[in-house]
């Protein structure tokens, strides 16, 4: 499980990226898609179009971290891309609901997800 404070901005991309990408590539969708300084402290999170892949773009202050994790089974609990806000705010909740596989819009677990 991955632990941040309560004080970190978590923003959502809500559009399927490219998980080819890594930091520039990432830090150029935080600033061109996002509108946002990928440098600023916030976590961006993306994920592919099958929501099994999620990566994790975060500034600790000294230097850009890439975190992933892939689904063997099953998918990310993701919000839907209506064409209008190209990304959500989170808590640092919903960011650790959301990668250990805790539905955010109901706050169950998933049925395929069981933690060894």
């Amino acid at each position: 499980m991955l632990s941040f404070s309560g004080s970190l901005k978590v923003y959502l991309a809500t559009e399927p990226c490219d998980m080819r990408k890594s930091f520039n590539g990432l830090s150029a969708v935080v600033a061109q898609k996002l509108g946002a300084d990928p440098v600023s402290g916030a976590a961006f999170l993306f994920t592919n179009k099958k929501k099994t892949l999620i990566k994790i773009l975060y500034w600790d202050g000294s230097g850009l971290w890439v975190m992933a994790k892939r689904l063997e089974k099953g998918t990310f609990s993701w919000p839907k891309h209506t064409g209008g806000k190209t990304r959500i705010r989170l808590e640092p909740t919903a960011l650790a609901m959301l990668t250990d596989g805790i539905q955010l819009r109901d706050g169950h677990k998933l049925p395929w997800y069981e933690k060894p």
